[in-house]
Formats: structure tokens, C-alpha cells, sequence
């Protein structure tokens, strides 16, 4: 399906997976989609910000923009990835306190279609907090690409704590995003 022209927000968080955010916005851009990157402010030390800026050909935003500064355009669709703990924890809850978690916030009351590719490792995805934030996020028509069948957490790589899943960064499924945005009927 063509995207000729619609928007695509994709929202980068601070996980292992946010260096190969690039492959995300070529396969995007292939099917037609204007890519806007947004960055929480811990992802801007994981992506190569001058490189997505000439492939998108607009700047990488990570903060609210001043007055005399000019809007972005409008999502039409947004994709999280890679989602840490944090992001959809605070999503979930409708926590705005910063650029990419306002542009979530009010996304669902929208209609703008969202799909969540959480990245966090075993220990975290275990929690409630986070199976309920989950949970939630689905009830409201986001979706979330997470758990049995979908994306697996990354597992524990020795006996001395949670997997970092750094054996998985390169077998993240960015392809997937999209296919769930089509899903999605966006």
C-alpha cells in the first residue's frame, strides 16, 4: 500500500535497538511514508542524529518547539520503536513529561493510529506495572507488538541477572511495525 504523502512519526527510545532505527525509516519511506523522527532526550546518545536527519530530510525533534519555531506535520500514524519500560509505563498512564510522551498522550483521543514495540528485558517485562501498562495500552487500540508469538523479552544471558538482550538488537523486528500499522487499517 502506497503512503504517498501521510506522515509517519516514529518515536525512538533509549534501548539497544535505536542505533538501527535507519532500517525502520527505509522501509517506511519505501512504502511512501514522510518520516518524522522523535527522540526522547535518553535516545539522542543511541542514534546517529545527522545521518536520520539527511535521510528524512527534516531535524530530529526531541523537545517542544518555541513559538517562533515552525510545527511539524500532523501524524497520521506513529510507531514506537524501540519502546523501553519507562515510555510505556508513562504512555499507559498518560504521563506527558516530555516531547515524544505529549505527542502519545493525546494520540489515542486522535484517532491516530499507534503501534508499541516494547525492548525491555526479562526482569522489567515480568513487573505488573508493566503487563498492566500493556494491557491498557491494547484496551485503548494501541498496538502493541509484545509477548507470545509477537516479540519475545529478551531472556536472561547468564545466572547474574536480567538478559540485556543485546543478542536480539539485531533480530528486532522493525519490518513488523509497519505490517501492524496495515493491520491497524491506517
Amino acid at each position: 500500500m502506497s503512503r504517498s504523502g501521510e506522515v509517519l512519526y516514529v518515536i525512538v527510545c533509549a534501548a539497544g535497538p535505536a542505533g538501527d532505527v535507519s532500517r525502520l525509516v527505509s522501509m517506511a519511506q519505501r512504502e511512501g511514508w514522510i518520516v518524522q523522527i522523535i527522540a526522547t532526550p535518553a535516545a539522542l546518545a543511541f542514534i546517529d542524529r545527522p545521518a536520520l536527519e539527511r535521510q528524512t530530510g527534516r531535524p530530529v525533534l526531541s523537545q517542544y518547539r518555541r513559538p517562533d519555531e515552525p510545527k511539524a506535520p500532523r501524524a497520521d500514524a506513529i510507531i514506537v520503536a524501540p519502546a523501553t519500560y519507562n515510555t510505556v509505563n508513562k504512555f499507559a498512564q498518560g504521563i506527558a513529561d516530555t516531547y515524544a510522551l505529549g505527542l502519545l498522550a493525546e494520540a489515542p483521543g486522535l484517532g491516530i493510529p499507534v503501534v508499541v514495540m516494547p525492548f525491555v528485558n526479562s526482569g522489567l517485562a515480568a513487573r505488573a506495572p508493566f503487563v498492566r501498562s500493556i494491557d491498557e495500552l491494547r484496551a485503548e487500540g494501541v498496538r502493541v507488538v509484545f509477548g507470545p508469538g509477537q516479540f519475545e523479552t529478551p531472556a536472561p544471558s547468564s545466572g547474574d541477572g536480567p538478559g540485556s538482550g543485546d543478542d536480539l538488537i539485531d533480530a528486532y523486528p522493525w519490518k513488523r511495525a509497519l505490517a501492524e500499522l496495515g493491520e491497524s487499517g491506517s
